[in-house]
């Protein structure tokens, strides 16, 4: 039997090369292609090579990107499985940089999906990267008359006087984990460009007969995360913030919920549908399945860093940003058998050790701060 052969765009960066070490532990030949954004890599420690000091030496590498055509299908040589993980990424930077985010992930999409269907290739199986953001709000209830809900996103109204919860009719509604059948209603550039991109491989992973899963990823923490970049990975610029003896930011009054997931049961998601031979064209939910508010993972962080400093509620609005989403994971393990199993906790440490591992990290939060509220994306 042949050896699989997998090629992870992105696979330089955070979850790609933990996806690549995973599969490389499976038995697959691993390629990775990566343009090496400044902003992702920029303060990483890079080899004699010029690549992230932290790639297994077995994996192929190639730098290039994926709106190169000829790059992609150059990449795509003796490839069975495709990871497509490069993206930007960055719900309140896709809100300024609209051009860009577009390019760099709709566009992007159109040439790798173009590519697949004109020229000759041998990939049997595709897992994409979604995003929970392309849901918007999450899914709310039961109400009083024992309905369950997908509210509109909260009006600007409702944002500047300060009333964060969502409500229906006068009350309050309680969150609940979010299903993949939920309404999609994105709210930010960056999640339309998910949306896109999803439905985008799903439609020509079908019309090609390529079995195509798409895995929308909540919140992924975990060793490798991009210390450079202000926009994305929140537990990691908390940590920044904290180790430089600062206050962690915090939008709205800090009791918004979300779902935090270690980066190795993400990766371990990913291998679990490139391995299945189930032929499918579906989406499925990446999370731990637990909700957790902003401002109680900057007191844990806190408190792992032995740093009493509690964070900065700013009482203000990030626009593109939901109040309340996490994951209910229940369909992905019952197409692929995936549980996620990491403590958060436990990983936590980790992403402590490690940050501290690479030294002190650079904070860019007040000055990414500073760039949204110059173009207005601060309520």
């Amino acid at each position: 039997m042949t050896r699989p052969h997998a090629l992870i765009t992105g696979g330089a960066g955070f979850i790609g090369s933990h996806l690549a070490d995973v599969l490389l532990d499976r038995g697959f030949e691993v390629t990775i292609l990566d343009c090496l954004l400044p902003q992702v890599h920029a303060d990483g420690e890079m080899g004699p090579d010029g690549w992230p000091a932290y790639l297994d030496p077995r994996v192929r590498r190639i730098y290039g990107d994926v709106l190169d055509a000829d790059a992609f299908e150059a990449s795509l040589e003796g490839v069975t499985h495709l990871a497509h993980l490069a993206a930007s990424v960055g719900v309140g930077q896709s809100m300024t940089n609209i051009v860009d985010y577009t390019r760099n992930n709709a566009l992007a999409a159109a040439v790798m999906l173009e590519t697949l269907t004109h020229r000759p290739h041998s990939v049997r199986r595709i897992a994409v990267a979604s995003s929970m953001s392309i849901y918007g709000e999450g899914h709310y209830g039961p109400t009083a008359d024992g309905r369950y809900v997908s509210p509109p996103p909260r009006t600007h109204e409702q944002l500047k006087a300060r009333r964060w919860e969502l409500s229906l009719d006068g009350e309050i509604l309680t969150p609940k984990p979010t299903p993949e059948d939920k309404p999609l209603q994105p709210t930010s550039i960056y999640a339309v460009n998910k949306r896109d991109h999803e439905e985008m491989f799903l439609a020509v992973g079908r019309a090609l007969e390529i079995p195509t899963v798409a895995l929308r990823l909540f919140n992924a923490y975990g060793s490798r995360q991009a210390l450079s970049n202000p926009y994305t990975g929140v537990a990691a610029i908390f940590i920044s913030r904290l180790l430089n003896d600062q206050p962690p930011l915090v939008f709205e009054d800090g009791e918004q919920r979300r779902d935090f997931v270690h980066v190795l049961d993400v990766a371990d998601a990913f291998a679990a549908v490139l391995e299945s031979e189930d032929p499918m064209w579906e989406a499925c939910n990446v999370g731990s399945g637990r909700s957790i508010a902003i401002n109680e993972i900057a007191y844990v962080l806190a408190r792992l860093l032995g740093k009493n400093i509690a964070p900065e509620v700013l009482n203000t609005f990030r626009v593109g940003d939901i109040r309340h989403c996490f994951a209910d994971t229940g369909k992905i393990e019952r197409l692929f058998g995936f549980t996620p199993r990491r403590d958060f906790e436990v990983g936590m440490r980790e992403l402590i050790d490690w940050v501290r591992s690479v030294g002190r990290p650079i904070d860019r939060s007040e000055r990414s701060l500073a760039e949204l509220a110059a173009s207005r994306m601060v309520v």
